[in-house]
């Protein structure tokens, strides 16, 4: 296992935001490079270094390049997701705000790959600092002649909806709508943005890129697992004693994230549980931490990756409490569009909270599961079924804890 920064090596440099700081590290060298390759060179080499989406699906990024109709008149548009509002993740920002450049370079040498003269970037509209930041190095990136020579970038502030984080919503809201998931098919690497072919990709998954292409495909690939190359930046919180972002290949197991990297954990020092994969993911036990960090590990634990946000839990943390904080976050944040989804988030939000107010039945416990597996599956996007997870797996695997709870 490597110990080599890549996506972090500049975080910690004074002025790192900085174009000057940027190209003392080889900044700009993989676009010059990229710029001597076909378009279809480029795709290649991404699919063979096993680059997966960092965002939260983790669908191979070279094969969604391939998607954009090879005989499309035209204009292809980029589109980077960095609204980044998964709880317990907080990789994003750090790119924008300490190494933008990193992911202009990236857009640059996809925006070549799939012959795209334009680019948008949606910024969560609470990360003001990165918006900030990465305006900056755009206009940094302008002078210097990197952009406006065939590629362009505008930068779009989002209004603090948790939905625009899924790709179709995130394009409705781009496009001036209300930010309402669109059905698919038609994906949009068919008919995306603003009705024409565009492909979207977490802003981790495009900084990935300049490396791949300056270091080779076989380099990036054998980083990682079997199936899923590279690096990436986990987002560690809760009770853990050195909470932060960390990189490490993505064979690290969850537990060397906890103990090697966190520090271990911090509270009464004992574990109960983690989330590992941002409020999304189903919840683990302290018995299930050997589980390899990446796509696929996680997959087969009966959980996901998803955004990579870690959130650790000691044993004086309430798994009642705890889902209650999730379900009124999904409560809150559902568009609305989907009837299963606006329903059952608000009235199992209500029921929980019945739960640990002391107000609950014990059957209360299977409805809310049985309405949770219910509707996964049967809305217009994966919000719910991302809801679904926590709701099911914090009753199934702490259900004593619930039962305690309940009166009659």
């Amino acid at each position: 296992m490597t110990d080599e920064k890549i996506l972090t090596r500049n975080f910690d440099r004074p002025d790192s935001h900085t174009l000057e700081v940027y190209r003392e590290t080889g900044g700009y060298a993989a676009l010059a490079k990229a710029q001597a390759m076909e378009p279809a060179a480029i795709v290649d080499e991404v699919k063979k270094s096993n680059l997966r989406g960092l965002g939260g699906a983790g669908f191979p990024t070279g094969m969604k390049w391939s998607f954009i109709p090879k005989d499309h008149p035209g204009p292809v548009y980029l589109v980077v997701n960095a609204d980044e509002g998964e709880p317990g993740t907080f990789k994003d920002r750090y790119i924008l705000e300490r190494d933008p450049h990193a992911l202009i370079e990236g857009m640059a040498i996809t925006a070549r790959a799939i012959r795209s003269p334009l680019g948008f970037v949606y910024i969560r509209g609470e990360y003001v600092e990165p918006w900030r930041r990465f305006t900056q190095a755009v206009r940094e990136a302008h002078d210097a002649g990197y952009l406006g020579r065939g590629f362009d970038i505008v930068v779009h502030r989002g209004a603090g909806a948790y939905i625009c984080g899924e790709e179709t919503g995130l394009i409705s809201s781009l496009e001036g709508k209300k930010g309402w998931p669109k059905v698919k098919p038609p994906f949009p690497a068919i008919k995306g943005a603003f009705g024409k072919p565009t492909i979207v990709n977490n802003v981790e998954t495009l900084a990935c890129v300049p490396h791949i292409v300056n270091r080779g495909a076989a380099w990036f690939a054998g980083l990682g697992t079997k199936t899923q190359g590279g690096t990436r930046m986990y987002s560690v919180s809760g009770r853990v004693k050195r909470p932060a972002v960390y990189e490490a290949p993505v064979s690290v197991t969850l537990r060397q994230l906890i103990e090697d990297y966190a520090g271990g954990v911090s509270g009464t020092g004992r574990l109960k549980a983690v989330v590992p994969g941002g409020s999304s993911a189903a919840i683990l036990t302290a018995d299930q931490i050997d589980v390899t960090m990446d796509v696929d590990g996680l997959k087969a634990a009966g959980s996901m990756i998803g955004s990579a946000g870690v959130i650790v839990m000691d044993e004086s943390v309430s798994i009642p409490e705890a889902l209650l904080v999730v379900a009124r976050f999904y409560a809150h944040e559902s568009c609305g569009q989907c009837t299963p989804c606006r329903e059952s988030t608000g009235w199992i939000y209500k029921m929980v909270h019945r739960l640990v107010e002391g107000h609950g039945r014990k059957d209360d416990l299977d409805t809310i599961v049985d309405v949770a597996k219910r509707g996964a599956g049967t809305t217009i996007c994966a919000f719910y079924d991302g809801a679904v997870g926590p709701y099911i797996s914090y009753i199934e695997k702490f259900r004593s804890e619930f039962e305690a709870l309940v009166k009659k």
